[in-house]
C-alpha cells in the first residue's frame, strides 16, 4: 500500500480538492493507498475539512497538532503515522503534481528505495528568491556531497527508508537532505512546479530566511567553517598591515591613518559580532537537542473506520 503524507497549514480551501484529486489518480491506476493529512496547528478550518474528507473517504486519515510546529515536524509525524509499504510526501497546494505518483510508485516496484521528485522548472519566483535558494542548496549540497539545486520534499520512499527517518532522534531535522543522506538505492523524476489552485503561499521572506538558517545550521557546519576561513583572511591582512607599519616606523616616516584605524576597528568588531552570532546559533541548536522535547504534540485524530486505505490487487514486484 502507498501512503501519501500531506502536511497542511491553513489550507481549508484545498483539503477536499486535494484528497479527491489524489484519490482519483491512484484509484484509476489501481494502486492501493491511504492519504494522511497532518494539520500543522492551522488557525482556519483546515482540521474540520480534513475530518470532512475522512468521513467521506475511508482511505483518508488525519492528525492535528496542538499548535504550529513547522513543516519538518509535520513530515516527521506523517512518516511515523504512515502504514504503507511505501510512503510519498507532497504539498497540499498541489504544486507537487499528484499525476507523478503512479510513475514514482512503479519505480518503487522496480526496486528503488527512494524516488525523488526534482524540479525541472521552479514556477514563478522572484530573482532574489532564486538567488537565495541557489546559495542555500549549494551550501547544503556541499555538506552532503550531493547536488540539491533542484531538490524538493516531493519524494516516495520504501518502508525501510521511512523507518530510518522516523527513528532519527534529532529535533532539528531537514527532511529534504536527510532522505538523500540515507544513501539507499534511488532514482529521480522531473516535474514542473505547478501554480496553486487556491489560497496563497504561507512562506514569507522572513520565514524562508529562518527556515534556511535553521536547516543549514542543523545539517551543515559550513557557517562555522566560513568563520575559520574569514579569521584566516583577517590574520593574513593583519600580518601585511603590521609589516607595512613596522617598515614605515623604522624608515622614519610618521604613521598616519586615523580613519584607517577607525575602519579597521569597525571591520574587526563586525566580524567578531557575526562570528559570535553564528556560534550562538549552533549553541542554541545544541540546547534544543539537549532538552529533548518532542518534535510535536498531537491533539486530535480522525475517527477510524475499521480499515486503513483502499485495497486493490496491485502488489510490489519482487
Amino acid at each position: 500500500m502507498l501512503s501519501v503524507v500531506i502536511p497542511s497549514y491553513n489550507e481549508e480551501q484545498l483539503i477536499l480538492n486535494t484528497a479527491r484529486t489524489v484519490s482519483d489518480i491512484l484509484e484509476k491506476e489501481n494502486i492501493p493507498y491511504e492519504i494522511l493529512f497532518v494539520d500543522d496547528g492551522s488557525s482556519d478550518q483546515t482540521w474540520e475539512k480534513i475530518q470532512e474528507a475522512a468521513s467521506c473517504d475511508s482511505a483518508v486519515r488525519g492528525i492535528s497538532f496542538s499548535r504550529n510546529f513547522g513543516k519538518e515536524a509535520a513530515i516527521h509525524a506523517g512518516l511515523t503515522e504512515s502504514r504503507g509499504d511505501c510512503t510519498a510526501v507532497m504539498d497540499c497546494d498541489l504544486q507537487h503534481p499528484p499525476q507523478m505518483l503512479p510513475e514514482m510508485y512503479r519505480l518503487w516496484q522496480q526496486g528503488y528505495d527512494l524516488v525523488e521528485g526534482v524540479k525541472r522548472t521552479r514556477g514563478k519566483e522572484g530573482i532574489l528568491h532564486k538567488l537565495s535558494a541557489a546559495l542555500f542548496y549549494k551550501t547544503i549540497g556541499r555538506s552532503i556531497h550531493m547536488d540539491m539545486s533542484r531538490a524538493s520534499d516531493f519524494k516516495l520512499m520504501d518502508r525501510k527508508v521511512v523507518d530510518v527517518l522516523a527513528s532519527m532522534p534529532e529535533r532539528n531535522a531537514f527532511f529534504r537532505a536527510l532522505s538523500s543522506w540515507t544513501g539507499y538505492k534511488k532514482t529521480s523524476v522531473e516535474f514542473d512546479v505547478q501554480e496553486r489552485s487556491a489560497g496563497r503561499s504561507k512562506w514569507s521572506t522572513t520565514s524562508l530566511i529562518r527556515y534556511a538558517v535553521k536547516n543549514i545550521t542543523s545539517f551543515s557546519s559550513a557557517p562555522m567553517e566560513m568563520v575559520v576561513w574569514a579569521g584566516a583572511l583577517m590574520l593574513l591582512f593583519a600580518l601585511i598591515l603590521g609589516i607595512q607599519s613596522l617598515v614605515r616606523y623604522f624608515s622614519g616616516h610618521a604613521l598616519e591613518g586615523f580613519t584607517t584605524v577607525i575602519l579597521l576597528i569597525l571591520l574587526i568588531g563586525s566580524f567578531i559580532m557575526i562570528s559570535l552570532g553564528i556560534i550562538g546559533i549552533y549553541i542554541a541548536r545544541i540546547y534544543d537537542e539537549v532538552k529533548a522535547r518532542p518534535r510535536y504534540l498531537i491533539s486530535g485524530r480522525t475517527t477510524e473506520k475499521g480499515h486503513a486505505g483502499k485495497k486493490t490487487k496491485t502488489d510490489r514486484a519482487e
